[in-house]
């Protein structure tokens, strides 16, 4: 194990630099453009080290994929002529797997040696195990990435069952693309409502009311306690001994951040690689965003808040003396399952500060949770109609003063500007 570094040699901006990067995901993608954006930065050579076959690609669009609502095509960041022109080199499906610190330089699968200037860490997350037995049955999937996605849609054209475990985002996306190519869905999700990190308990009864009138199966309070079957998995058995049969099964329950590499080479590790208000590591020399990072204890699991890494970080790369400095922002967080829109903003749960004004169409299903506290609006649940959903979200940033406005605050914004 290296020891730590004691600081960064003094830039020379007449010796062109190298900066290496390890992984090339959307958050890596972005902070390459923002570092070539940048009025001026000192690495003649940037090296892009990318465990995936395939060149940076949204990540978001693969539920659109999934359900057959767009192709492969759509997914692109970028054009292969992007990278010659900004003169980075990118090595696809060759992962770092080892890294000096002492010598600055990193080793990848492949056996390539690669000396850095600056290093960064953009290696992601991977799927958190259950720890159940038979998680290593054939057809027990994860859904992560592209090559996931493409092993999906090729059993759901030969297999009827699946059995999703997880209620969040990406458990649910996995569920309406499944069940858009017709099969059947059964949906396990260990808390007692859907989107229990986003929703409160009447917008995860409604979304689970709505999803199971198109056709899927929802279990809340359910945990799976092991997969059943001899080489492929037959059946889930839940804790109560309840047992349903499946053809395959998607684990979507919580991701854990790529950290191995950092740990093993010395740098301060949590959960996540820690990081400062600069995205710089315990070595000042390496850096990290994304999910694979931690700061002030939060890790992060959605893209937003790393695209606020990126920006933060090309400034720094750029200009060491620069003082942009990474502080999470207060994410809303959207979603459109099976036509159903739903968004929520800040706090969802009440507690003794703070008051909830309610409002609910239950013709329509359309449903609204606004927490106040100290006539500032803390947070916001909608379900069926979201339009004014970016409205609220202003409000909670910025905790304006809502007295003037508050007996409209449920009907909107239209309503709040005219009062």
């Amino acid at each position: 194990m290296a020891g730590p570094i004691a600081g960064i040699e003094t830039m020379d901006t007449e010796q062109p630099q190298t900066l290496v990067i390890c992984g090339h995901g959307m958050v890596a993608q972005r902070l390459l453009e923002q570092l070539v954006d940048q009025p001026r930065h000192p690495y003649g050579r940037i090296v892009v080290f990318n465990g995936e076959p395939t060149p940076a690609y949204n990540r978001i669009q693969l539920s659109s994929v999934l359900a057959g609502e767009a192709d492969e095509r759509s997914l692109a960041l970028s054009s292969a002529d992007w990278f010659t022109r900004h003169n980075i080199t990118v090595h696809q499906g060759d992962p770092v797997t080892g890294l000096d610190r002492e010598n600055r330089t990193v080793t990848t699968a492949a056996g390539r040696v690669e000396r850095y200037d600056r290093l960064v860490f953009a290696t992601g997350s991977q799927p958190a195990p259950l720890g159940i037995p038979g998680e290593g049955l054939k057809n027990v999937l994860v859904f992560r990435d592209l090559n996931d996605t493409r092993r999906l849609i090729e059993l759901s054209q030969r297999h009827r069952r699946a059995v999703v475990i997880g209620g969040g985002f990406l458990g649910l996306e996995a569920a309406e693309g499944l069940r858009s190519r017709g099969m059947a869905v059964t949906v396990l999700h260990r808390s007692q409502h859907l989107l229990n990190r986003q929703l409160d308990e009447t917008g995860g009864v409604l979304l689970a009311d709505a999803l199971t009138d198109r056709g899927m199966n929802i279990r809340t309070g359910a945990s799976p306690s092991a997969f059943l079957g001899r080489n492929l998995v037959r059946a889930v058995q839940l804790d109560d001994e309840t047992l349903i049969s499946t053809d395959i099964v998607v684990v979507a329950a919580g991701i854990t951040p790529n950290v191995q590499l950092a740990r093993d080479a010395g740098l301060a590790c949590g959960r996540g690689i820690v990081v400062d208000s600069q995205m710089t590591t315990s070595d000042p020399c390496i850096h990290a965003l994304g999910e694979c990072c931690e700061f002030d204890g939060e890790t992060f699991g959605l893209v937003e808040p790393g695209y606020q890494q990126a920006r933060v970080l090309a400034e720094q790369l750029a200009n060491p003396a620069s003082d942009s400095a990474f502080e999470p922002a207060t994410i809303p967080a959207r979603l459109k399952i099976s036509g159903i829109p739903i968004f929520s903003c800040g706090q969802t749960r009440a507690d003794r500060h703070t008051e909830s004004v309610v409002w609910q169409d239950l013709e329509t299903n359309r449903y609204c949770r606004l927490l106040i506290c100290d006539q500032r609006l803390k947070g916001v649940v909608l379900v069926g109609d979201t339009s004014d959903g970016p409205w609220f979200s202003e409000r909670i940033q910025q905790a304006d003063d809502i007295s003037a406005f508050r007996d409209h605050l449920a009907f909107g914004k239209h309503y709040c500007e005219a009062a």
